[in-house]
């Protein structure tokens, strides 16, 4: 369950967004570097928004957790390359799902 989005430059100098989820009652956050903001939209000509940043966070979580990777561990930090690699995922699962578009995956806290 999705719980808090945080801008962690000041908080932990990693310049990362920290996403917060409850995952079984217990806190895992996953980092999202924020130079991956500035690629994708160098790639792309469009921004990261809010809504999906938490998509991507969530798309790696589940990934982690389905995998058994995600088990015990309340801090992952990805990669600027991860993040896109899960942002595209993201991206192509919305185009195929038979869902409404911009649905945010996970429900808040």
């Amino acid at each position: 369950m999705y719980q808090a989005l945080i801008v962690a430059v000041a908080t932990r100098h990693a310049d990362a967004v920290d996403v917060k989820f409850l995952v079984d009652g217990h806190p895992v956050w996953v980092a999202l570097p924020l130079p991956a903001w500035g690629e994708y939209q160098t790639r792309t000509g469009k921004v990261i928004t809010d809504p999906l940043t938490i998509e991507i966070a969530g798309h790696f979580l589940k990934t982690a957790l389905e995998s058994g990777d995600g088990l015990g561990r309340e801090m992952y930090s990805l990669t600027v390359e991860q993040t896109l690699a899960h942002l595209d995922a993201v991206i192509k699962e919305e185009v195929h799902s038979p869902e409404p578009q911009g649905e945010i995956l996970f429900s808040r806290a």
